[in-house]
């Protein structure tokens, strides 16, 4: 069964201010508008990119948006790999850690056929035990 995949790219929802800390208000109207967008595909698995992006969270405001994501539980229903960097894995693994304790399947890769392995294989797996 193909599976259906959105790739957003988090430089176009996490905004910096001048000084480069999180806008928390502009990244928490634009991450509304990614919930929005993604309530309107059906079947589609997401890969949330973030290696473009220009800012590190701390991890305060990382657990801060995974926070702002759990209100569209709804709209956010399939798994979401989520793509850094190798220098920021570990940022990457607590934002997935943090949004799996509010529901979310989600998964940190730093290569980008990893991600996609995880997306597509497992449900593979899930309806077809015999593959390997």
């Amino acid at each position: 069964m193909p599976a259906h995949i959105k790739i957003i790219h988090a430089h176009e929802f996490i905004k910096v201010t001048a000084e480069g800390q999180l806008d928390v208000v502009e990244s928490k109207k634009l991450l509304m508008d990614v919930a929005i967008a993604a309530g309107s595909l059906t079947d589609f698995e997401i890969i949330l990119d973030t290696r473009k992006t220009h800012s590190i969270m701390t991890k305060t405001e990382l657990w801060y948006l995974a926070k702002e994501l759990s209100k569209f539980h709804k709209r956010f229903n399939h798994k979401i790999a989520v793509i850094c960097p190798p220098e920021r894995f570990d940022f990457a693994g607590f934002f997935a850690l943090c949004s799996e304790n509010v529901g979310f399947r989600v998964k940190a890769f730093t290569a980008f056929g990893d991600a996609l392995e995880w997306l597509i294989l497992e449900d593979q797996l899930m309806v077809h035990p015999d593959i390997h």
